[in-house]
């Protein structure tokens, strides 16, 4: 129970510093909806497509590599120089090759050149300080971590709102202000926040002796890039959508989905909150006696928590849309929301399932995974999208990752046979999906949703009053 204790402190952790700077953003939802129209709300989308294409390039798999290693490495201080070191050195030679063809670079992405430069000073910001902030998750400092993440946060939606709400609010007068482009204000407010945290980090550069080991590197290189590739699948699982439909629909549409998509990042902040726990214990763990029961019952309880998360979001739905996305322009898209929570879900559960294969070094079944889910996504959407509409982009993800998810299932049963409690988690989403579907039915009547997501809850107590009562004791 010891080993549990430390798994949910560590995600508790983990999750405030992700949870907090999510729930920040939640903050600025309703800020953009408002201030930006649906066109430029599709611009500040594509910006964050690219910018989570590049970080997955820039850090091919290193990350996950460095905790692999540095768990089981008797020489971690050269471990986590070896990381630094190569992470540092291609991130300049791409700055330097990114300068020299910053013009075309920009023509070719379809991105205005203004942006392209903040774009680049964030990717290079941001990977930089990858390996200092896997450090302090790995030597279990979480209170640092935690720190850090949610200052950068705090400075960004300071910033966001001094810009976007103080500036014409009070009429400040801010020399180069530019009403007519009020998107680049977003991206000025990232680049500051990251380079705060850049700065506060910089301590940690220096933190051991600067040693590159090739034998390490042939490691983490060979166990990092089928996770790079698998990384770039997943930006096509997540943004491929928000990619294609200006060109197919217009940037019109393209805003407003956007905009109702991030109705599920509460979904979005549950997964992350545990995946920052949950994958340096699960590495950390892997030679316990009991390791597997507790991946099982860990797996068991993350199914109950984001099914309940699904069955409560949906049933008020119409309140989260109106809190988040005030401007009802956006609404056009709000079918999207269920479907997108539950391919969210099915995300989660394939992360969690993941471990079989980080576990086992084969790492490249994650690879084949997601190129799985890639093929899937971006065939669907061309062939659907002309047929259904933006809709078919929702579709598209809840397929993909269902379809990753029960592959993953079968292939780790195979090959690390861990003993989930499949009737229970079957059950508990079935349960979850079908009182959401009833939820959807009722016209907002609230009295029902309520008692809907009461009987998810008293349906969870009954079937697992004894084990939560032996976990409480405990």
């Amino acid at each position: 129970m010891g080993v549990l204790k430390k798994f949910f402190k560590d995600t508790v952790i983990y999750g405030l510093a992700t949870v907090l700077p999510r729930l920040m953003n939640f903050i600025l939802v309703p800020l953009h909806t408002s201030k930006l129209g649906t066109t430029s709300y599709s611009d500040n989308t594509s910006f964050y497509v690219y910018a989570a294409f590049f970080n997955v390039l820039l850090t091919y798999g290193m990350e996950t590599a460095f905790f692999r290693f540095f768990n089981k490495s008797e020489e971690k201080n050269k471990v986590f120089s070896t990381t630094f070191i190569s992470l540092s050195v291609t991130t300049i030679l791409f700055l330097v090759i990114v300068l020299m063809y910053n013009q075309q670079l920009a023509i070719w992405l379809n991105i205005s050149p203004k942006y392209f430069k903040i774009l680049v000073g964030l990717l290079v910001l941001d990977t930089l300080v990858v390996a200092p902030f896997a450090y302090l998750r790995a030597t279990g400092r979480p209170i640092k971590f935690a720190a850090i993440k949610i200052a950068n946060i705090l400075i960004y939606v300071l910033l966001n709102y001094f810009f976007l709400w103080a500036i014409p609010r009070f009429n400040i007068d801010f020399p180069g202000y530019n009403k007519s482009d009020l998107v680049q204000y977003i991206f000025i407010a990232n680049l500051v926040a990251s380079i705060v945290t850049f700065l506060m980090l910089m301590p940690y550069f220096f933190k051991t002796k600067l040693e590159f080991s090739k034998s390490i590197f042939k490691q983490l290189l060979n166990y990092g890039w089928p996770i790079m590739v698998a990384g770039l699948a997943y930006v096509i699982n997540e943004n491929f959508d928000k990619w294609i439909l200006p060109y197919l629909l217009g940037k019109d549409i393209n805003g407003a989905y956007s905009g109702c998509y991030k109705i599920a990042m509460f979904m979005t902040i549950f997964i992350q909150a545990f995946r920052l726990g949950a994958e340096p214990f699960f590495f950390s763990h892997s030679k316990e006696i009991k390791a597997k029961e507790t991946y099982a019952l860990i797996m068991k309880y993350f199914v109950i928590v984001g099914s309940f998360m699904l069955v409560f979001i949906i049933s008020y739905l119409d309140i989260f849309k109106i809190a988040l996305v005030k401007d009802e322009s956006y609404w056009k898209a709000i079918s999207i929301v269920p479907i997108v929570l539950l391919a969210n879900l099915c995300l989660g559960i394939y992360f969690n399932l993941a471990i079989w294969y980080k576990l086992t070094d084969k790492t490249i079944y994650g690879m084949y995974l997601s190129i799985v889910g890639a093929i899937i996504t971006i065939v669907f959407n061309l062939v659907m999208i002309d047929k259904i509409g933006f809709i078919a982009s929702a579709w598209a993800t809840l397929a993909a990752y269902g379809i990753m998810m029960i592959l993953s299932y079968l292939f780790g049963q195979r090959y690390y046979k861990v003993p989930y409690d499949t009737k229970r988690i079957v059950g508990y989403l079935m349960l979850a999906i079908i009182l959401s579907i009833i939820s959807l039915n009722t016209n907002a009547n609230y009295y029902i949703n309520t008692f809907l997501v009461l009987l998810f809850l008293g349906s969870t107590v009954l079937f697992e009053k004894n084990e939560l009562k032996q976990l409480l004791k405990r």
